[in-house]
């Protein structure tokens, strides 16, 4: 009898697992050079705008730090970083923000959730963004807590659609 017990309870637990993997969920995600060019690609200004400010805001809290500029122009390239200073005194570098990742979480047609994380390019031009922006840290001597990914998307083209549900793992190209 307690064996039975244990089934139903995992059962149980494991029912709102299973409904949300038969959803119908998607995912868009693109990347972006401007809001305008956002905008463009999706018709829609306002989730742009957004994204867009959501990512400067995380770009401008200094999450991506490098203790020199050396380090920064080794990372990102001559002349695509900045000094800023954290209000202690302490100073660090910065690249700048080169574009934006607009992801937007959708059920059916309707919008579930929208974010905006800043994108890098690297010494060779290559697109990045930051692993765990939240927990970024300061580079010393080339060693960083900060991990950066690639970004495969091509910058400006119409947003990868990947669906959600149970055992899907396939994606499409929209422009919607």
């Amino acid at each position: 009898m307690k064996r039975s017990k244990n089934v139903i309870l995992v059962m149980m637990s494991a029912t709102p697992l299973l409904l949300t993997a038969c959803s119908d969920e998607t995912t868009r995600e693109g990347l972006y050079t401007s809001v305008e060019t956002c905008t463009a690609q999706t018709n829609d200004r306002s989730a742009c705008q957004q994204a867009f400010d959501q990512a400067r805001r995380q770009a401008d809290s200094g999450s991506l730090r490098y203790a020199s500029r050396e380090e920064c122009f080794a990372a990102h390239g001559t002349e695509q970083c900045e000094q800023r200073s954290d209000g202690s005194g302490h100073s660090f570098f910065m690249p700048f923000m080169t574009g934006f990742m607009l992801s937007q979480m959708l059920r059916g047609n309707q919008s579930a959730g929208l974010t905006g994380t800043p994108a890098y390019r690297d010494r060779a031009g290559n697109w990045q963004r930051q692993t765990d922006p939240i927990t970024g840290g300061v580079y010393r001597g080339g060693i960083g807590s900060t991990a950066m990914t690639p970004i495969r998307a091509q910058p400006n083209v119409a947003p990868t659609v990947t669906r959600g549900g149970f055992g899907t793992s396939g994606s499409s190209r929209s422009g919607s």
